[in-house]
């Protein structure tokens, strides 16, 4: 039996036809991770480069109503939360604490934080107080001009979170929700969101110094939401096993389809030259 060698362009067009195969898995198996992931479901769907509406109207912690779009002049950090939360929003603040003490900015003249709540039943008198709790964990900062603490009716919160992407839960008296900072340019534009409960200092100044240049920058912490998902009965975030899982095998399929691929040209290359 006599074997034809593989001209070059059957091995562009095999090596072409490989990689689309491994492109449709890979979309496959994102599609199927994401089914049914749709907006109005718990997480964060980020809206880069899109702007707040400017007819959000919040109550600041000394009763004063403010335009939240008119406000904002220089880079903002924004900490969506509930006072009353008894999960992950003390972490969070308490990272927002942590990082504005040790971030080499200056709060309040190179950027400011606003805390949001997205319980409509928190009134200012709640917001004024747990400023005053947290504002005891930061050290060297002008936490009173800097860091402005929000209530709000449902009509402007729920323009708020769907405009910055973040949609949360309700389950009884309490509400599940991811954990982010979202990170406002002076024009309120959206540049930067970043995940978690502890926040590093160069992250934080990196992000501030990209939204006064009004440059979104990208979401390195993505591969970690990937690996993990929010438990809301442990209001805790846990690895995925199935996920991941899921993707070490897929990528050994593809690596030994492809090495499949490459045996059998190999063979076929040698029986031609035992044949010559």
């Amino acid at each position: 039996m006599t074997f034809q060698p593989y001209k070059k362009q059957e091995l562009t067009r095999l090596s072409g036809i490989i990689w689309s195969i491994i492109f449709v898995i890979l979309f496959s198996v994102t599609a199927s991770a994401n089914q049914g992931e749709q907006p109005d479901e718990l997480g964060i769907y980020e809206h880069l480069d899109e702007y707040i509406p400017d007819n959000i109207t919040l109550t600041d912690e000394n009763y004063n109503e403010v335009n939240l779009r008119e406000s904002i002049n220089k880079p903002t950090v924004i900490a969506l939360v509930y006072y009353e939360c008894p999960g992950i929003c003390s972490p969070l603040l308490e990272g927002v604490a942590d990082v504005i003490t040790k971030a080499k900015i200056d709060l309040g003249e190179d950027y400011e934080v606003y805390t949001v709540s997205f319980d409509p039943t928190e009134k200012p008198k709640l917001a004024k107080d747990k400023k005053r709790n947290y504002a005891k964990l930061v050290k060297g900062q002008d936490v009173q001009n800097g860091w402005t603490w929000f209530t709000g009716d449902s009509s402007n919160i729920n323009t708020l979170l769907n405009a910055l992407g973040y949609k949360v839960k309700k389950e009884g008296a309490e509400y599940i929700h991811p954990a982010a900072l979202i990170v406002l340019s002076p024009e309120g534009k959206i540049t930067r969101y970043l995940h978690g409960t502890y926040f590093l200092p160069f992250d934080l100044k990196m992000a501030v110094v990209e939204a006064s240049e009004g440059r979104s920058g990208p979401t390195i912490n993505k591969v970690l939401q990937y690996c993990f998902s929010y438990d809301p009965e442990g209001k805790k975030y846990v690895f995925n096993i199935t996920k991941i899982s899921g993707t070490l095998i897929l990528f050994i399929a593809i690596s030994m389809f492809i090495g499949l691929m490459f045996k059998r040209k190999n063979k076929n290359s040698h029986s031609i030259k035992e044949n010559q």
